[in-house]
């Protein structure tokens, strides 16, 4: 399963409670970053696609390596751009698509302590954003509510 949203959205919380519900492994696209991306958005710099074409190919791996070992695993990217999810999308990965207004998503991030991605860099995700169509088979569901809420939401519609 691939969790996907701008930052602040709730990626790596979800995804780890989601993993925990499930009995799956978890990985965070932050971990595949190579340290000049991690530098760059410390720095308030957003990244290129030249940037993250190695990032999500690294992420793109991973997920081959877990479904060749027959691992079900919940792997959380911003994955924004159509392109990007291609590079990610295989028949047998489900991708969840964590939606919530600039509002929220600002406040979250304007609480968040101790991590590289800057609150003043949130628009450039919102303008880089291609919002996933229904011909790509992506769960869209609100981070309104508690993440409990989320993941119950999640996991019910899985299960349609």
């Amino acid at each position: 399963m691939l969790v996907l949203g701008v930052a602040g959205s709730g990626k790596t919380t979800l995804g780890a409670m989601l993993a925990g519900r499930l009995g799956w492994q978890y990985a965070d696209a932050d971990d595949f970053h190579p340290v000049a991306n991690v530098e760059k958005m410390a720095a308030g710099h957003p990244l290129t696609d030249e940037d993250r074409w190695p990032w999500l190919h690294a992420m793109a791996a991973w997920i081959d390596v877990q479904i060749a070992a027959g691992h079900p695993a919940v792997v959380s990217c911003s994955a924004l751009k159509v392109a990007y999810r291609d590079v990610l999308r295989r028949p047998e990965v489900q991708m969840v698509y964590l939606k919530g207004s600039p509002d929220l998503i600002a406040a979250r991030l304007t609480s968040r302590q101790g991590h590289f991605f800057k609150r003043e860099m949130l628009d450039s995700q919102f303008a880089t954003l291609q919002e996933p169509g229904p011909d790509e088979n992506v769960i869209t569901v609100s981070i309104e509510g508690s993440p409990l809420e989320v993941v119950d939401r999640i996991l019910a519609e899985l299960t349609r």
